[in-house]
């Protein structure tokens, strides 16, 4: 289990140096990192109860977590407890009274942090409660501590990475001419389900593209059929721990054609090239342009038309980016995705994705998913 008090008091000196008394933080990959405090699996659209607005924990240095929770939360959300004091906001309380009487228990306070997913009435209670203090970024400060993953963390993304490996090289022999796009990705996310993950980390794409298609990679998945001399391309990712996964490759059905297999050698040689740029104290932007040069001498940055790339631990986009507007210097034990494309609707597509760590002598895969290229029949 991770060490949250250790966690809890270096967030606690942060927010020291930065001159923040006090932080809400709702739901969300922060409160987990912090707390423990499980997120549900993400839905479309809302999960909530009375006083759903309420719902997070207030933190503030030499001080366990106050955690102010709708009655159904801690009934159905916390069957084994949480370490730290509970305020509940049973259907018929005044929950803005409960709020704020939490909110003010913390004395006058000049600067409080809110979290990046923090309702919109969270905030108007607290500028209400707390009419004095100054409102800024939380998850600012909480991004910098979730950076650098420990090992425990490392361990749990690598068995989400060797999990979409595995699933990968399940579901490969069913890509036949005639198979549905969703038959593909219902079978990624139940097999993904039966090695343990809790829920896909995001919503799974199975898409073709080729010649004898015009589809564009905007199109995540279609109730078509593959066709034969299309390539198939594949996003998906799994969970572990509340640690995320997100893995890409192609395959083609159909004998493959001199350009593609070109275009695909291409991609790999560049998601190569950006591994091998991926070192500690190199911006992001360079390992990006490491990663483009290779897709640009080969006269396809045209169509390389997506970022090398995301940070990814608990939030499968997490910043900084892979990419050219992102001048952060990379640090060892930094995760992150290499996922280089082309795409051009009506001719080609292929792609590929791993979860690559910084360590001194460059990115290292987390997957083992190998990158040569597979045709099926």
């Amino acid at each position: 289990m991770p060490d949250y008090q250790s966690r809890q008091a270096a967030l606690a000196e942060r927010m020291t140096a930065a001159g923040t008394d006090l932080i809400f933080l709702p739901v969300s990959a922060d409160l987990e990192y912090l707390t423990g405090l499980k997120r549900r699996v993400l839905t479309f659209g809302n999960v909530e109860y009375a006083h759903s607005w309420v719902t997070g924990a207030f933190l503030a240095p030499g001080r366990e977590p106050v955690f102010v929770l709708p009655r159904m939360v801690r009934e159905f959300d916390l069957p084994e407890g949480i370490t730290g004091d509970v305020a509940i906001v049973n259907e018929l309380d005044d929950g803005a009274a409960i709020f704020g009487r939490v909110a003010k228990s913390y004395g006058p306070v000049r600067n409080v942090g809110v979290g990046a997913r923090t309702w919109a009435d969270t905030i108007l209670q607290l500028q209400a409660v707390l009419p004095d203090a100054r409102l800024s970024s939380a998850s600012t400060l909480v991004n910098l501590m979730r950076r650098v993953k420990s090992q425990e963390e490392l361990t749990a993304m690598a068995r989400a990475c060797h999990i979409a490996d595995e699933v990968m090289g399940a579901v490969t022999p069913e890509i036949t001419a005639g198979v549905l796009e969703l038959e593909l990705a219902r079978d990624i996310n139940y097999r993904m389900r039966q090695l343990g993950t809790r829920a896909p980390s995001f919503d799974t794409g199975v898409w073709s593209m080729g010649p004898a298609s015009q589809r564009d990679a905007t199109v995540r998945i279609s109730a078509g059929p593959v066709e034969p001399g299309l390539g198939v391309s594949f996003d998906f990712g799994a969970e572990v721990d509340g640690y995320c996964s997100d893995f890409g490759r192609t395959i083609h059905v159909g004998d493959a054609p001199a350009e593609f297999r070109r275009v695909y050698d291409t991609v790999m040689q560049a998601q190569a090239a950006g591994i091998r740029a991926a070192r500690p104290g190199t911006p992001a932007s360079a390992v990006h342009a490491a990663t483009r040069q290779v897709i640009v001498d080969a006269g396809l940055g045209e169509w390389f038309r997506h970022r090398t790339g995301h940070c990814i631990g608990l939030d499968v986009h997490e910043l900084p980016f892979i990419s050219e507007e992102d001048d952060t210097p990379l640090e060892a034990g930094m995760t992150f995705t290499i996922e280089p494309s082309v795409f051009r609707p009506g001719h080609y597509g292929a792609r590929v994705e791993d979860i690559v760590v910084c360590e001194e002598g460059g990115g290292r895969k987390l997957n083992e998913y190998p990158t040569d290229m597979v045709v099926q029949d």
